[in-house]
Order: C-alpha cells, then sequence, then structure tokens
C-alpha cells in the first residue's frame, strides 16, 4: 500500500480542483427538455421550435393559475397552480399556436419542424 503525506493546504487545492473537475460532468436530465415557462403573465420563450416526436414541458411559475390551450383544439392543459406542469409531445410538423384559457391576452406558438 502506497501512503503519500501532502501538507494541508495541497489536499485542499487537490479536493477543489477534483469538485470543479467532477461537477460540470452532469448526465443529461430530463429537466434539460425543451420548456415553456409561465411567468409575469407570459409565456417564455414566446415561440419555441423543436423536432417531430419531441414532448414540450409548460411550467407554471406565477402566483395564480393558467391552462395552456392549443388555437386548433391538439391539446389542453388542466388548470395549472405555480409549479404544476404540463407536458405534450408534438408529432406532426406544422405551427401550433396556443394561449391562456383564463387569460386569452397571453399567446404563444410552437414550431415543429425536422
Amino acid at each position: 500500500m502506497l501512503c503519500i503525506r501532502l501538507p494541508a493546504r495541497h489536499m485542499a487545492a487537490i479536493l477543489a480542483a477534483f469538485t470543479l473537475t467532477t461537477a460540470n460532468c452532469q448526465p443529461l436530465r430530463a429537466a434539460d427538455a425543451p420548456m415553456v415557462k409561465i411567468e409575469n403573465f407570459a409565456f417564455t420563450p414566446p415561440v419555441l421550435t423543436v423536432k417531430p416526436g419531441t414532448t414540450v414541458t409548460f411550467r407554471n411559475d406565477d402566483d395564480i393559475p393558467h391552462l395552456v390551450v392549443a388555437s386548433d383544439s391538439s391539446f389542453r392543459s388542466k388548470a395549472l397552480d405555480t409549479g404544476d406542469t404540463y407536458e405534450f409531445t408534438f408529432t406532426k410538423a406544422g405551427d401550433f399556436a396556443y394561449f391562456c384559457g383564463l387569460h386569452p391576452h397571453m399567446q404563444g406558438k410552437i414550431t415543429v419542424a425536422p
């Protein structure tokens, strides 16, 4: 067994370097999937482009409920309270306009393109 003794400051520097190196090596998670945030009575981003087969998550970060409703009726969420999410998988190419069912001035669009 090999035993190496290092001063405490050297050990601290090695540990800090190791931590910084491994902290950026995270795998892609579901949280990194396309997301539309509902905040300040707006959809952010207002326009999102994805590929067919992509699942988009809508998350309500406002203090009041909102609904996500497709203009062509292809999808509709339940009332989303603060922190609630709604997911929809876009399988066909096209433009999908949507609005808040409770606040129709809130509008957005998902563009699905290959």
